[in-house]
């Protein structure tokens, strides 16, 4: 993680409320936690083995009730990177 990414966690660690969930198997652990922004309320999910991060907002959340197990499959088997590259990322 870059210093950038650092200084970001830790601003959105600043709005977490409440205490942190842990979900874990015998593959990954993972660590969830409500952030307000001052864009709204935010869920926050850490890895911390890898140390990668995300927020998602309601809608974002909501969005993954949309999909099928498939898509779901198709971001675990593409491990530690995105389904979709992002643009600029394209060749």
């Amino acid at each position: 993680m870059t210093s950038e990414q650092d200084a970001e966690l830790a601003e959105m660690l600043q709005g977490a409320v409440g205490e942190p969930l842990t979900v874990a198997n015998e593959f990954t652990e993972m660590t969830v936690r409500r952030v307000d922004t001052r864009n709204g309320s935010r869920l926050l999910i850490i890895s911390p083995r890898s140390g990668q991060w995300i927020t998602l907002d309601a809608l974002e959340i909501e969005a993954l009730t949309w999909q099928n197990t498939r898509t779901l499959e198709a971001m675990v088997g593409n491990m530690n990177a995105p389904l979709l590259p992002d643009v600029e990322e394209q060749p």
